[in-house]
């Protein structure tokens, strides 16, 4: 059987693969369980300095497979999974593919075509970066099936659109066309070849002190909303953390040097 979720490697660079074109990557229990893994496992593996997250195919991900609604899972077990938190988790088991991509310490850049809708916007959501192509089409489309978003996006819309915007989106579930949605900021950008991109700019982080590169959002997640006196203090602890360490003198001397930085 070929799984659902994919982690390749490429250097420092690990792309993840929704793997499911067959059903337009619909989200079900094995890309629930895939994601959260494979997130985790990047979590916890300090040599991977970014990561792609995309889909196989002609879209990104179409959304809840429908066997959600038809039986695949009784209404009383959804409803104990959905109020089930693990231990020391912020997320239950179906926010955690969003999620999961904020507590990975290093930049996740979402490669999107096609559809992403329902969970598949959520998922994107979870990225740092989205990197769209001129076909993607996005919907917070939960509002179809008498439901509200429940993937993480509580934590994820408002740091990238407006309150009255978030609010038609999730009143309507209207379908947004790429454009619109870099408008929005939905999207961070509309490129031809997002894959393409994205691998450019993994690579392109990748070579840059990982140090700093954690530290840059942590700072970023961290900090978005806070007060100056709270968001300053960490600004400078943070700080602390990495000016004079080996890799920050690396970056220095590679600098002088006109030469590629070795970082460990």
């Amino acid at each position: 059987m070929t799984a659902s979720v994919i982690l390749k490697r490429e250097g420092h660079v690990a792309e993840v693969w929704l793997n499911r074109p067959e059903k337009h990557n619909a989200v079900d229990q094995s890309v629930f369980e895939g994601l959260a893994q494979i997130g985790e496992d990047i979590r916890a593996d300090k040599s991977i300095r970014a990561v792609i997250l995309t889909g196989e195919g002609d879209n990104f991900c179409s959304g809840i497979d429908t066997g959600f609604f038809t039986g695949a899972l009784n209404p009383a077990k959804l409803v104990e999974q959905i109020k089930t938190f693990p231990e020391g988790e912020n997320a239950n088991m179906f926010q955690k593919p969003g999620w999961v991509w904020q507590e990975v310490g290093v930049p996740v850049i979402a490669a999107m075509q096609g559809v992403a809708y329902g969970a598949g916007t959520q998922i994107a959501l979870g990225a740092d970066i989205r990197l769209a192509a001129p076909n993607t089409r996005m919907s917070v489309m939960e509002i179809k099936w008498g439901l509200i978003p429940d993937m993480s996006i509580t934590q994820t819309l408002p740091r990238v659109v407006r309150m009255d915007v978030a609010k038609e989106l999730l009143f309507t579930g209207r379908i947004v066309e790429a454009t619109e949605c870099a408008e929005l900021g939905l999207v961070t950008r509309v490129v031809d070849n997002p894959l393409e991109e994205a691998r450019a700019m993994a690579t392109l982080i990748a070579s840059k002190n990982p140090d700093a590169i954690r530290r840059n959002k942590q700072l970023l997640n961290e900090t978005w909303t806070g007060d100056a006196s709270e968001t300053m203090r960490r600004e400078a602890e943070l700080q602390a953390e990495i000016i004079g360490q080996p890799n920050q003198m690396e970056a220095v001397f590679a600098n002088f040097q006109k030469r590629d930085p070795n970082f460990k």
